[in-house]
């Protein structure tokens, strides 16, 4: 069986204040697998936006444990490429 890494954007929204705690644990899972990051500026009603960039063998199995870590927030993805 061959294995095809893919490159992903995931786009996280979260309350500005909850963004530190979060992003740690965040950015421990994926370590190592992060092509580029972008930090957007909170929204009037104090909602943070992260985009980030990631190769990724198994994408469902990282949205799921995104999703376990950002509870107070909203994850989107779409996938940029496969290689």
């Amino acid at each position: 069986m061959v294995t095809t890494m893919k490159i992903v954007e995931i786009d996280i929204k979260m309350p500005y204040e909850k963004r530190g705690k979060i992003l740690t644990k965040v950015l421990g899972k994926l370590r190592g697998k992060i092509k580029d990051i972008h930090f957007l500026p909170p929204t009037s009603k104090g909602i943070s936006e992260i985009r980030i960039e990631v190769t990724e063998e198994n994408v469902p199995e990282l949205l799921t444990h995104l999703k376990n870590m950002v509870k107070e927030g909203k994850i989107t993805f779409k996938v940029l490429s496969e290689a």
